[in-house]
């Protein structure tokens, strides 16, 4: 019998405004690889939304029963059963992905699992895909809200390999596999929207 559904209620919080950027930048896409699918809330929710998206959702093995349950009752075509998948292992899907999304990850992740996590998607990504990666981000160095700065600080206490990770860090490594920051997005709750693009 399936375990009752895992609920995280940042999910239900952010769904609306990062729906509004994918509306836009994935309305030409076609297959989305989502890294860290954590609850399966977000793939359930954007791929009712966005029906021509064939979204594959990821997670480490730990989190796939829970994912499974939410796949299971919203019943969507489009949204594909999870793949077994830490960014830091070399067991990446084969590519073919015109498009990547991550919620609330990279903050998580250590710093070499974030920079293994972006040479996975190089390796993944095609010639011209898009890459939307939300959640907290300093700037310059700098926190962007006595909010993020209370936060980093909760997730050290938790495991020091954690901790906002700084944008133009960040978007370093997207530069490193071909990708160029096309848009900055401020979301609510001292959030951030990043988009990239390759190629054109």
């Amino acid at each position: 019998m399936m375990s009752e559904k895992p609920h995280a209620p940042a999910c239900e919080r952010n769904r609306e405004p990062i729906l509004t950027v994918l509306r836009r930048h994935f309305a030409d896409r076609h297959r989305v690889l989502e890294i860290g699918s954590g609850t399966g809330q977000h793939a359930v929710f954007f791929g009712a939304a966005l029906p021509h998206l064939e979204w594959q959702t990821s997670e480490r093995a730990e989190q796939h029963e829970g994912i499974r349950a939410w796949l299971s009752e919203a019943a969507l075509a489009n949204v594909l059963p999870p793949l077994r998948l830490d960014v830091a292992t070399d067991g990446w899907p084969p590519g073919g992905y015109d498009a990547a999304f991550s919620a609330n990850t990279l903050h998580i992740m250590s710093w070499p699992e974030v920079k293994a996590c972006f040479a996975g998607l190089g390796r993944v990504l095609t010639d011209e895909a898009r890459v939307v990666i939300y959640g907290p981000f300093n700037v310059d160095g700098q926190f962007t809200s006595d909010s993020n700065a209370e936060f980093d600080r909760w997730l050290k206490a938790r495991d020091a390999r954690m901790g906002i990770r700084d944008l133009a860090a960040v978007d370093a490594l997207a530069s490193a596999i071909g990708l160029r920051l096309v848009e900055d997005l401020t979301m609510p709750a001292n959030n951030r929207c990043l988009i990239w693009q390759r190629g054109r």
